[in-house]
C-alpha cells in the first residue's frame, strides 16, 4: 500500500498567507523527504481558509525543491476555466515536472467561486463532463484542430490558422505517453461519476470526510465502469483519504488530533461541517445517508473520522478499513493546519517510518 498527502489547504483566516503558503510548501518538501508516494492540493478563488487559489502554479514552486514525490493538482476546478487552457498548461507542467505530474480534476464545488465567475447557475458537473472530454481530445489528437462535439460547449478549432511552416496552430502534448494520470476526488455515496472514471481511465481518490460505510460504493461503482468497457479494475488505482494523527504517546495523539478546542483537525471539521451543512451536502456526516434535520456534533464527526492513537493504534485502524473495504491501493494523508508544528511533523514522520511499513509488513503475510 502506498502513503500519499493531500491538503485543501485548510487554515485560520486569520493567518498571513505569505506564512501558510511557505508551510504548505514545507510539508510538501518533507513529504518528500520521508518517501511519500505523491501529494495532492485543491484550489479556491473566494476562500481565506482553503486559500491556494491555482494548484499547478503553487505546485510549479515544489518542482525543484522536491526529488521523487509526483505533485497532483487535487484539484483542477475544470468549471473555472476553458479545457484549452487546463490541457497546455497541464502538458507544459507534466515536462516541467519531468513526468512527475498528476492531473486531479472536480467540477469546482464552492458556490463563492462559481458566483464571482458568474457560473452559480450552470450546471457544472455538465461544465466538468464537457470539459475533460475536450482535455483528453486535445492530447489525443493531431493538430488543426476541429473538436465540435454534440451537446458540448466547448468548440475547439486550429483549422482556420493552423500553419506548418510558424508551427502555430499546435499544441504540446503531455511528458507522459499517452497522458498524466488522471484522479478525481469522489465526495459523495454511491457516486455516479466513479463509473465514468471507470469507463474512461481516470482513477478514483474517496475523500476523508466520509464515513467509513459509504467507501465501498466507490469500488463497486468503479468496477462496473470498467466492467462496461471490457476491463477489470485494479484496487492499485484506489485511493481512500483518512485524517490521520499518530504520536508516540496515544494520549496527546487524542488531544491533538480529536478533543483539543486548539486542535486544527476540530477547526477542520468545524469548518467543513458549517459548509457542507450550509449547501445541504452534510448527509455525508450520517450514517443513513439522509440529510440530517439539525447539524452533526461536531464530536461524533470527529470521533467517526479522526484516526487519532499511538503507532499500533493506528496501523490496526488502517489495516481493519483495508479489510472491510477488501483492499485499497493507496492511503492518502489528509494534511492540515500545523497549528503545532513539532506534533504535526511527528504524526507524518511516524506514518512514514513507522505505520506504513508495519502495514505494508501484515499485509504481506
Amino acid at each position: 500500500m502506498r502513503l500519499g498527502y493531500f491538503t485543501m489547504p485548510v487554515h485560520p483566516a486569520a493567518r498571513n498567507p505569505t506564512d501558510t503558503l511557505r508551510e504548505d510548501r514545507e510539508v510538501i518538501i518533507l513529504a518528500d523527504e520521508l518517501g511519500y508516494h505523491d501529494a495532492f492540493v485543491g484550489e479556491h478563488l473566494t476562500d481565506l481558509v482553503e486559500n491556494v487559489t491555482n494548484s499547478m502554479m503553487f505546485l510549479a514552486t515544489l518542482i525543484h525543491s522536491t526529488k521523487r514525490i509526483k505533485l497532483g493538482s487535487g484539484t483542477t476546478n475544470l468549471s473555472h476555466m476553458h479545457p484549452v487552457l487546463v490541457a497546455a498548461h497541464a502538458a507544459m507542467f507534466d515536462h516541467l515536472a519531468q513526468g512527475r505530474f498528476i492531473l486531479g480534476v472536480s467540477p469546482g464545488a464552492l458556490p463563492s467561486d462559481a458566483e464571482a465567475l458568474g457560473i452559480f447557475t450552470e450546471d457544472r458537473n455538465k461544465m466538468f463532463a464537457e470539459s475533460i472530454e475536450i482535455i483528453t481530445r486535445l492530447w489525443a489528437s493531431n493538430p488543426p484542430f476541429d473538436i465540435d462535439l454534440p451537446d458540448n460547449r466547448f468548440k475547439v478549432s486550429t483549422k482556420l490558422t493552423y500553419d506548418e511552416i510558424s508551427n502555430t496552430g499546435m499544441m504540446i502534448k503531455p511528458f507522459q505517453s499517452p497522458r498524466p494520470e488522471i484522479v478525481g476526488t469522489v465526495v459523495a455515496p454511491f457516486s455516479k461519476g466513479v463509473i465514468a472514471m471507470g469507463e474512461k481511465d481516470f482513477h478514483p481518490m474517496s475523500a476523508n470526510f466520509l464515513f467509513d460505510r459509504w467507501l465501498a460504493s466507490h469500488w463497486e461503482n468503479y468496477s462496473q465502469g470498467k466492467q462496461n468497457v471490457g476491463q477489470v479494475a485494479s484496487r492499485s488505482d484506489w485511493r481512500v483519504a483518512r485524517t490521520i494523527m499518530v504520536n508516540d504517546d496515544e494520549k496527546v495523539a487524542r488531544r491533538y488530533g480529536r478533543e483539543s478546542e486548539q486542535s486544527p483537525y476540530r477547526f477542520y471539521y468545524r469548518n467543513l461541517g458549517y459548509k457542507l451543512r450550509k449547501g445541504k451536502r452534510d448527509a455525508v456526516f450520517t450514517h443513513d445517508g439522509m440529510t440530517p434535520d439539525s447539524p452533526v456534533p461536531l464530536d461524533n464527526i470527529v470521533n467517526e473520522l479522526v484516526i487519532a492513537g499511538g503507532v499500533n493504534e493506528v496501523v490496526d485502524a488502517i489495516l481493519a478499513l483495508n479489510e472491510k473495504l477488501g483492499g485499497f491501493g493507496e492511503l492518502v494523508y489528509a494534511g492540515l493546519d500545523w497549528t503545532d508544528p513539532v506534533l504535526a511533523r511527528r504524526s507524518m514522520v511516524l506514518m512514514a517510518e513507522e505505520v506504513m511499513p508495519r502495514v505494508n509488513a501484515a499485509l504481506r503475510n
